[in-house]
């Protein structure tokens, strides 16, 4: 029950898990004890002494847990134990008044507000469970007396002979030693375009085998790969991320020692036992208390109805104070898929089918992405009628049609087909050209086009104060740099692996900016982790992203980023007013009480009007739940 989790958020265990749901099990029945009282107050003849036994009995629910929380921290005293310390003083203040609602209230909200923290404290441990699962796949190795052995990854170890079949995920760093396929990268290295592999070819583990078959030597042991860096790495960046402490918190040990001097010389100056309980009633800081989960908590639901997932408050504080923007490209800034977005049409016979068609029906029986790609230029049209269908894998494919031979792949490869020729520049991240019987018909650019709301998103968060904007990618510079220039964004840093996007968002810390990291694949965990504020695309992120990340957005819209700015300084502004209403209306009350301006019965009246401060901070916090945005 103290003030926040001690433990590492990474070293969580089922225990813990278990003493949590308990504490929200008690607290959930203690709340059915107050509406109870409250309903036997208000609507039974007779009721109060009952209505005062089911407080009371709320208020011993979770009575225990809050003062040997108290005494913990006065035997190891730190900063988050004074908010412990504050809490059972009020409590026994409250009791001292007779104040049973107050006294279980108090302990009530601290403990919805703790479930909230400890939420988001779990995002590490899941992040790293996620990857562990990646890595716990099992390999078919083979043995050099023939024959093979299904084993798991992480009994690997350099030099093993890996079978790789088409759809397998590659176990470990290592060499292809055998085969021709194309691998999907894109979840270490963020390149969205398939990378052809052939016998000497680097491979990482995590890359996905699109097509052929393969056979690799293993370089690193799972541990050592480029996915067991990230294991370890996130495990170095959680560790170094600094607990951000609550406003409340920072000024706790102050707030409590103000209290208990007034209380000694109202009991001292004025022999007065009635003015130093009044002090302790008056001073119990409900308000205060309340004062960040109150707002966190309609901040996040604000946020939900927004397709915005925020787990945790503090996450909620900083999203306010983000001052750049480092975005990944594939699958953030752009759809993650590959699409035909300029055709060069070379002079062509009036009876010849137009080269989109025939590149479309040539691409329609290969599964390559940029087959795929071109197979939708076809749209509803029939199919041309081909024979003698070939494929090179990751080069390029052939096939006999009516108006000759058409080869349909790599400028390279089509020499090698009788094409003689250069090839024009490159408008994407993909150039291929269709020809027949050697005479070049088509010049097809394809790249990962932008999302359409992208250019708008970055515009608004420039408006925002987001104006340092830096784009880090795995692609080719040739990919990455066109779509910066397109999009507005002048930093670019292409060809970044995780640990490189991981001491680019360092390096934006120690410059003493808060940036805002954006991303979807697991080749952005890290830097999501590092950030201010880590920010992932739930739909089509990767799991380890969505894990690892501070915020999600649930949805598939960008300029979400934006709303969940805004409504974060909307939040701040709304808490800081709290804090003022918590701490004002309690240092009055409490000087009016030490005064004896409260009367022979000052404790009950102290009690009765510092809930008035807590009703305040509800009804201001109560405006976040009115933010809407189209």
């Amino acid at each position: 029950m103290n003030g926040c989790a001690h433990a590492s958020p990474a070293l969580l265990e089922p225990a813990e898990r278990a003493r949590q749901s308990r504490r929200l099990l008690l607290a959930m029945t203690a709340i059915g004890l107050l509406l109870l009282s409250a309903f036997w107050q208000g609507f039974v003849a007779n009721g109060a002494a009952l209505a005062q036994a089911l407080a009371a009995a709320a208020s011993l629910l979770l009575a225990s847990p809050m003062l040997r929380a108290a005494w913990q921290s006065l035997r190891a005293p730190d900063l988050h134990g004074l908010t412990d310390l504050l809490a059972a003083l009020a409590i026994v203040g409250a009791w001292a008044a007779g104040d049973w609602v107050s006294a279980a209230l108090l302990p009530i909200l601290i403990v919805l507000g703790h479930a909230l923290e400890e939420r988001s404290l779990l995002g590490s441990r899941e992040a790293i469970a996620a990857l562990a699962e990646l890595s716990r796949h099992r390999s078919r190795r083979l043995l050099p007396q023939g024959g093979h052995e299904d084993v798991d990854n992480d009994l690997l170890t350099t030099g093993d002979q890996i079978d790789i079949r088409p759809g397998d995920r590659i176990p470990a760093d290592g060499r292809v030693t055998e085969g021709h396929s194309s691998l999907d990268a894109s979840a270490v290295t963020g390149e969205a375009a398939p990378g052809d592999v052939s016998p000497g070819s680097r491979v990482y583990a995590g890359s996905i085998n699109l097509q052929g078959r393969l056979r690799m030597t293993v370089e690193r042991a799972a541990a050592d790969s480029a996915l067991g860096r990230i294991i370890a790495l996130m495990r170095e960046a959680e560790s170094a991320k600094p607990r951000i402490t609550r406003f409340v918190e920072r000024h706790a040990s102050a707030y409590l020692a103000m209290v208990l001097a007034i209380a000694a010389i109202s009991w001292f100056a004025g022999r007065d036992p009635q003015a130093a309980l009044a002090v302790l009633v008056a001073a119990c800081p409900c308000a205060l208390v309340i004062a960040a989960p109150s707002v966190a908590v309609a901040g996040v639901a604000a946020a939900a109805r927004h397709q915005i997932l925020i787990r945790g408050s503090a996450f909620l504080e900083e999203l306010g104070e983000v001052d750049s923007l480092v975005i990944d490209k594939t699958g953030t800034l752009t759809r993650g898929q590959l699409s035909v977005v300029h055709i060069d049409t070379q002079a062509q016979a009036g009876d010849t089918p137009s080269a989109a068609l025939l590149a479309a029906s040539l691409a329609a029986g290969s599964s390559h992405p940029v087959s795929r790609a071109l197979a939708a230029l076809m749209g509803a049209s029939p199919p041309e009628s081909l024979t003698d269908q070939q494929e090179t894998q990751g080069m390029g494919l052939s096939a006999k049609h009516a108006v000759g031979r058409l080869a349909l792949g790599k400028p390279d490869w089509l020499r090698r087909n009788g094409w003689i020729g250069d090839a024009p520049p490159a408008r994407g991240a993909i150039l291929a050209g269709l020809a027949c019987d050697g005479r070049l018909l088509a010049w097809f650019h394809l790249a990962d086009t932008p999302r359409p709301e992208a250019a708008d998103t970055l515009r608004q968060l420039r408006a925002l104060g987001l104006e340092r904007q830096w784009l880090l990618t795995g692609d080719q510079a040739a990919a990455a740099e066109p779509l910066a220039a397109e999009l507005g964004i002048a930093q670019v840093v292409s060809q970044a692996l995780p640990d490189d996007k991981l001491a680019h968002v360092k390096a934006e810390i120690a410059a003493g900016r808060h940036p805002l990291v954006v991303g979807d694949g697991i080749n952005d965990s890290l830097a999501l982790k590092a950030g201010a504020v880590g920010v992932a695309l739930g739909e089509r992120g990767a799991d380890i992203a969505v894990a690892a990340a501070d915020v999600v957005i649930t949805g598939d819209d960008l300029r979400r980023l934006a709303t969940a700015v805004r409504l974060s300084r909307r939040c701040g502004a709304i808490l800081r007013a709290n804090v003022a209403i918590g701490l004002g209306w309690t240092l009055a009350l409490t000087l009016l009480a030490a005064a004896g301006g409260l009367g022979a019965s000052g404790a009950v009246i102290a009690a009765i009007l510092h809930n008035g401060s807590t009703l305040a901070v509800m009804i201001n916090s109560g405006r976040i739940l009115r933010f809407h945005e189209e």
